[in-house]
């Protein structure tokens, strides 16, 4: 039965999918789709169709995404499927809408006169940014993100490395269509495609990895007992207590040892401080934390 709280948090989740998909789109919209300039995944590919055709790149992008969504369906699971859809549709109608409301002067001002490169480097980094946020609450946009999801989840494979290989193989098939313009025109575009997808795949990576950066936290008290109760009641993070001995005075004690999302410091160092504001705590940065609460291994 769904309860209240299931509500509102799903709600939530598909607000802030909805939010990622808009700055993926405006990205495209006002960056890279008004310079004829490519990118990666089904919305790359439905833009060379659309510079060489005409057929809208929203049409694109609904077609083939259809397809690859009976994939996800059966690999990832309903719950992905029914956000990924949501995130398809909203994605299809986006591109459709957007183009229309977004005045030419701005797209001038803020695009054209800031030449192609300015473009790329801001339409990669804006784009991976509004995937990155729709991942992060178990969406997709579809298209060769699904391919990438479905691949991290076998294999401890970032999702940004899978991408940018299937982007690299869209872009070059620009090469092929003669309507693009002559050989340099159409290699320069090729280029500039390349540094989107770059941009588009270390700003994705470093946006999921830096959710998941964690700390190993340290504390020598005398009031050991104390903030380990603490930690445990009001950041609900596990604690371990390490038997040690001071060598100088020889004193028995515990060393309080927890590990935690990097995010999550401030307030375990705050609960420290109010129970002993003289107890010495030692912060590190750890990588690959796995288990409950963490990350799962990878089959």
């Amino acid at each position: 039965m769904l309860t209240k709280k299931d509500f509102w948090t799903g709600l939530k989740e598909y607000f802030i999918i909805t939010l990622g998909l808009l700055v993926y789109v405006m990205a495209w919209c006002i960056f890279l789709i008004p310079n004829n300039m490519v990118g990666g995944g089904v919305s790359g590919m439905g833009a060379i169709i659309q510079y060489a055709t005409g057929f809208p790149i929203s049409y694109t992008y609904f077609i083939v995404n259809i397809v690859l969504l009976a994939i996800a369906l059966k690999i990832l699971g309903k719950s992905f499927g029914a956000k990924t859809v949501f995130a398809v549709i909203v994605t299809t109608v986006l591109f459709r809408i957007i183009p229309e409301i977004i005045p030419d002067e701005f797209i001038n001002q803020i695009a054209h006169e800031n030449g192609k490169l300015t473009c790329a480097l801001f339409g990669g980094a804006l784009s991976g940014i509004g995937i990155a946020i729709t991942f992060t609450q178990g969406g997709s946009s579809g298209g060769t993100d699904i391919i990438a999801l479905i691949i991290n989840k076998y294999r401890s494979i970032s999702p940004g490395s899978i991408i940018v290989s299937l982007d690299i193989l869209i872009m070059s098939s620009t090469m092929l269509i003669p309507s693009a313009g002559t050989f340099s025109t159409r290699l320069a575009t090729v280029i500039y495609g390349f540094v989107t997808s770059a941009v588009f795949s270390y700003t994705l990576d470093l946006f999921l990895n830096g959710n998941k950066q964690c700390v190993q936290i340290m504390i020598f008290s005398h009031k050991y007992a104390e903030i380990a109760d603490a930690i445990t009641k009001e950041a609900h993070r596990g604690v371990t207590a390490i038997h040690s001995e001071g060598w100088y005075t020889h004193t028995e004690s515990e060393i309080v040892t927890v590990i935690a999302r990097k995010q999550e410091s401030s307030q375990i160092l705050k609960i420290v401080k109010k129970v002993d504001d003289t107890a010495f705590v030692s912060v590190n940065n750890v990588s690959g934390v796995f288990g409950k609460g963490f990350e799962q291994i990878k089959k």
